[in-house]
């Protein structure tokens, strides 16, 4: 598989990409950037971007691949509502309407979170625009489409959320985690997982289109007793 990933510097994208570099199926890994990463590997190339509303100057390199896994985004704290929409929908709707119309046989994957509010009308903003840019991926002419909504995410490998709060958080809960695992298994997973569950969708599918934190989970645990197609 050829796969392409969109947010690749935050905590969730460096875990898929690591997935991905790992992956013995995946031949190639085009990582969507800001600026350059600095990270080589014989599978990795990057594409530098400058402006995130606007594929057109760089829709020849976003040919010829199997699935996206669009793992940008930002925190809601302390942004207004516009400032949040345009890099949650408006960012995300850009580069999927472009990839549909290069790529009509591939897979998207969108990162929202959980208690997104695809009703699109309730009253805590950040639920609200997510939920409508999934509504928005899912309605879109690719061959598959599907909605990551992970709860708690523990970072592994050495990975850190650009955040300062969260790393502070992340640090703390860490020793604490095996107990969190156990106590409340349906709302926690991992980088390693997220990564490997979105590979697994895109390889073999997923039976329902909106996978909840459970569902990532049980995803990932299917495809490590699988052999790579």
């Amino acid at each position: 598989m050829r796969i392409i990933v969109f947010g690749a510097t935050g905590m969730v994208g460096q875990g898929v990409l690591r997935e991905c570099l790992l992956d013995p199926g995946i031949a190639r890994a085009l990582a969507v950037v800001r600026s350059p990463m600095g990270t080589h590997h014989e599978k990795l190339r990057e594409l530098v971007v400058t402006d995130f509303l606007d594929f057109s100057p760089v829709e020849k390199e976003l040919a010829g691949y199997d699935a996206c896994f669009f793992c940008l985004g930002v925190t809601s704290a302390g942004l207004g509502e516009d400032a949040y929409r345009r890099v949650t929908y408006d960012f995300t709707m850009a580069a999927a309407t472009t990839l549909a119309g290069l790529n009509p046989g591939l897979t998207f994957v969108f990162v929202s979170g959980a208690g997104a509010d695809s009703s699109e009308a309730g009253r805590v903003m950040w639920a609200r625009i997510k939920g409508m840019t999934e509504n928005a991926v899912l309605r879109l002419p690719f061959a598959a489409s599907y909605v990551f909504r992970p709860a708690y995410i523990q970072p592994q490998h050495g990975i850190q959320s650009r955040t300062r709060m969260y790393r502070v958080l992340y640090r703390v809960v860490a020793p604490l985690f095996p107990i969190l695992r156990a106590l409340a298994p349906r709302h926690v997973t991992t980088t390693e997982q997220v990564g490997r569950a979105m590979i697994a969708v895109a390889r073999r599918g997923a039976p329902k289109r909106v996978l909840e934190n459970h569902d990532i989970n049980e995803v990932e645990r299917q495809a490590r007793a699988m052999p790579v197609a």
